[in-house]
């Protein structure tokens, strides 16, 4: 099988290492390809996106460790594009001078006209979000963020969808909503269908159990299953944010895909283009 991650930070944003220690791990670990995805909210930013005057420099080193790693794996330039209506969004011609290998399309921020958050923030600060902006109301603010991700789906360009169910991340200890809810199962069947509409890859992301987040992949095994209904294609990523994590959880991933109903999933070759492995 091709061991391949495409969901890769770097210190450029709020991950670790350079591009070329990442890649060096890479090849420790038996890796076939790397995308290199760091956060971005093109042309804008926040504390841990990249920064606008460090784009160029970005590329530079993704291509520098491209050159001095060519022959031992393959590597593809790529963006965790932010989603954030009237400000940026993930599409290729918006990242058009960047020149993009591959884009992830992602929504990490709700809230209302009076002002957003980070819907996988600290506890606190998701808490804090929810009854400032949603006064309290938990369903009020997971329906904002799948209408969030549809409308991304519908108005954005891109290769895969990011942790489609990112909303699922302090809902541990915050508890405000249900995942078995027929309100929430709705607004999962709505957003498969959105995704096949898109033509994109939904990932499965094993990143918020490497940080210990929560013990499970996004998206959950009734999510995967929906999609895989809908006729969704899925892609495996770690969302690492170290070299340590770049392989972290690969096996779980594959078993829920597996148990969703999957018989392969979707990788990137060294032209991006979309090819399928058996699983």
């Amino acid at each position: 099988m091709i061991k391949a991650n495409y969901h890769t930070h770097t210190q450029f944003c709020d991950g670790k290492g350079t591009p070329l220690e990442i890649l060096e791990e890479a090849v420790k670990k038996g890796f076939d390809i790397i995308g290199f995805s760091s956060h971005s909210a093109w042309p804008f930013a926040d504390s841990w996106h990249i920064a606008p005057r460090e784009f160029q420099d970005y590329i530079e080193s993704v291509m520098n460790a491209k050159k001095a790693f060519e022959g031992k794996i393959k590597v593809l330039l790529g963006f965790e594009a932010e989603y954030i209506p009237g400000i940026t969004k993930p599409s290729f011609s918006d990242y058009r001078e960047l020149k993009p290998d591959y884009l992830i399309g992602s929504v990490h921020y709700v809230g209302t006209e009076d002002g957003i958050f980070g819907i996988d923030d600290k506890t606190e600060i998701v808490q804090e979000g929810i009854e400032k902006f949603f006064n309290g109301d938990g369903k009020k603010c997971v329906q904002e963020y799948f209408y969030l991700e549809r409308e991304m789906l519908k108005k954005g360009d891109f290769t895969i969808l990011g942790h489609p169910d990112l909303v699922r991340k302090r809902n541990g200890k915050l508890h405000f909503f249900e995942e078995n809810a027929d309100w929430y199962i709705e607004e999962l069947k709505q957003t498969a269908e959105s995704a096949k509409k898109a033509g994109i890859i939904a990932e499965i992301n094993t990143g918020a159990i490497a940080r210990k987040a929560m013990d499970d992949v996004y998206p959950s095994g009734t999510f995967l299953s929906i999609l895989h209904d809908k006729g969704v294609p899925v892609i495996i990523s770690s969302d690492a944010h170290s070299k340590e994590n770049l392989d972290s959880e690969f096996e779980r991933a594959y078993a829920a895909a597996r148990k969703a109903g999957y018989s392969e999933t979707a990788y990137l070759n060294e032209k991006a283009e979309i090819l399928f492995q058996k699983i």
